[in-house]
């Protein structure tokens, strides 16, 4: 049976969804962050990076969400989630799919980052924190997510999904970047393609049941 390392609130919640919609039996263990939102260090005896999500299956260990997402796929999709290759959706559902960490991420990380920095420091360097965190935060990082949040914008109006009319797994790739997003960008009262997406995903049966099973997510309800 698989095995999810499953670290609350974060990416690994998708990696739940993906596995009830195949309707794969799998169990979970629960990791819980520390004060400072970092994983435990006995995830490390999982994976050297100490990173979730992971999985186990059949003795051996996967690590990085998109690769997660291609070998479920791979072993278990029997063809479902994923288009025909050398259609459209097949190459936006290839970009989606690898945009989700190498492009969206990133970003998202870096405005958490900086959004925690004057909590960190001394209490002498707050002040001079919380301009540098604020100044990064708005000439820098905001005026991208702004970028990149139009543009899910505009995909999605075409289809309600990144990669067609069907589910596939780059909407579920794309689902922890878009729900992150809500909650830490600005202006997405003005994105109605993107806050039918996430009505529409979390409205399926399969991403309910793995709220149940994974517990704490805090962006199930930004």
């Amino acid at each position: 049976m698989i095995t999810v390392h499953y670290l609350e609130n974060s990416r690994a919640h998708r990696i739940l969804w993906l596995l009830e919609e195949l309707e794969i039996p799998y169990e979970i263990k629960t990791y819980k962050r520390g004060p400072d939102l970092r994983a435990p260090k006995s995830l490390k005896a999982v994976h050297p990076l100490g990173k979730s999500p992971v999985i186990e299956d059949d003795g051996k260990v996967y690590a990085e969400s998109g690769a997660i997402i291609e070998y479920l796929l791979d072993t278990y999709g029997k063809g479902a989630f994923r288009p025909e290759q050398g259609t459209d959706a097949y190459r936006r559902y290839v970009y989606w799919l690898h945009y989700s960490e190498g492009s969206a991420m990133p970003l998202l990380l870096l405005k958490l980052l900086f959004s925690r920095i004057p909590s960190q420091v001394p209490f002498f360097l707050k002040p001079m924190a919380a301009m540098i965190s604020k100044g990064v935060g708005s000439k820098l990082v905001d005026p991208q997510l702004a970028d990149h949040t139009a543009y899910w914008e505009s995909e999605l109006a075409k289809d309600g999904l990144f990669a067609g009319h069907e589910l596939t797994g780059a909407d579920i790739a794309m689902s922890f970047p878009v729900e992150a997003a809500m909650s830490r960008a600005g202006g997405m009262e003005n994105r109605p393609a993107i806050r039918r997406y996430l009505e529409t995903i979390r409205a399926r049966p399969a991403y309910q049941r793995a709220l149940k099973r994974g517990g704490a997510y805090i962006y199930a309800n930004s």
